[in-house]
């Protein structure tokens, strides 16, 4: 099933499913019972460009914060729920605009029922989570291992125990830390279902390997057409998630808004301290973020003037200098420590 036909899902003022543009999920990793500490990052995180929000609902005390965290924030709040029917029911009174669970870990058929029946009352929609890591005994029996075939099974039963409670506004996310066999499933799931789907490679690691794990995964399932919502799983900073996603889904050309940033490999012609000056770039063109302009920081002069011109604005490295392009014209030349300035300069005035 390709994005642009799976079902309409509505998340708080948010709408995925059916064509609509992908959005951009992270988790927050604050007590959410500490309310400022929580709504503090959520904040940040929307800065950033988080579209939906995820917390942890472990307790009761959790479950209260919602309510006053809702009032705070900006972005639809998913509330995260794992074996107690008790805190989704909580979560939902208290203003979540989705919630997270395994039915099958959520206490009984019976209990899931209450569940379904609360979300089914607000228009709450429901994700269905299963993880390569909590596939059950059974699904492990039958495939002889963890695979992807077995996944799909599990996720597939889980929604079926929703629909049997006469309610179908559902997400589903099956994550795996396995790169291919988390592509495998969705190729498969994809072709099974028409519920949206919520795509990431769970548990990739570092910022360092996961941003490489989670580039690798998404790009093919992404590309491929699969997935309504997106979250790049890392150990680090929350915010690292949200600048990983969005270069995933501009580079793939799934998103178009923002500054795109081309700099060179550096090598033995290169004249001007570019590794420091690309990143300080980087951090610079973040913060407008309504552009969709091209900016090229290149070395030296071999393809340095090319590509700076090929862009939308460039600078390309001279000895201890470099010459500044604006829509393929030369402006001037600029001295090292003034590049950054000029950049942002010319940034400002492109669309002026």
């Amino acid at each position: 099933m390709h994005r642009d036909s799976t079902k309409v899902i509505n998340i708080g003022d948010k709408v995925i499913g059916g064509g609509n543009p992908i959005l951009i999920q992270s988790m927050t990793n604050t007590p959410t019972q500490d309310v400022e500490k929580t709504v503090t990052q959520i904040l940040a995180l929307e800065e950033r460009g988080c579209d939906i929000i995820r917390c942890t609902v472990p307790d009761e005390e959790a479950a209260s914060a919602i309510a006053e965290i809702k009032k705070r924030i900006h972005i639809p709040l998913v509330a995260d729920i794992h074996f107690d029917h008790r805190m989704a029911l909580m979560a939902m009174e208290n203003g979540a605009d989705k919630i997270r669970i395994n039915p099958g870990n959520i206490g009984g058929r019976e209990k899931l029922t209450l569940v379904v029946k609360k979300a089914k009352e607000r228009n709450i929609p429901i994700r269905v989570g299963v993880n390569s890591g909590s596939l059950e005994k059974e699904i492990l029996e039958k495939y002889g291992s963890v695979t992807a075939e077995g996944i799909v099974e599990s996720a597939l039963d889980k929604v079926r125990m929703i629909e049997e409670c006469e309610y179908d506004n559902i997400v589903i996310s099956i994550k795996s830390s396995d790169v291919l066999m988390c592509v495998k499933a969705h190729e498969l799931i994809a072709g099974q279902t028409r519920y949206p789907l919520h795509v990431g490679i769970t548990e990739s690691g570092t910022v360092k390997s996961g941003n490489i794990r989670s580039s690798v995964g998404l790009g093919i399932i992404l590309h491929e057409g699969i997935g309504d919502t997106v979250r790049v799983s890392l150990t680090g900073d929350p915010a690292e998630e949200i600048d990983s996603a969005k270069l995933i889904l501009k580079t793939l050309g799934l998103r178009k808004s923002g500054i795109e940033l081309v700099s060179c490999p550096t090598c033995g012609r290169t004249k001007i301290d570019l590794i420091p000056l690309a990143d300080k770039v980087e951090k610079m063109i973040s913060k407008y973020d309504d552009l969709d302009i091209k900016v090229a920081v290149m070395g030296c002069a071999v393809n340095g003037p090319g590509e700076a011109k090929e862009a939308d604005i460039g600078i390309a490295g001279g000895v201890g200098e470099a010459i500044l392009f604006s829509k393929g014209q030369i402006i001037k030349k600029i001295p090292e420590a003034d590049i950054l300035g000029a950049l942002e300069e010319e940034i400002i005035k492109f669309n002026s």
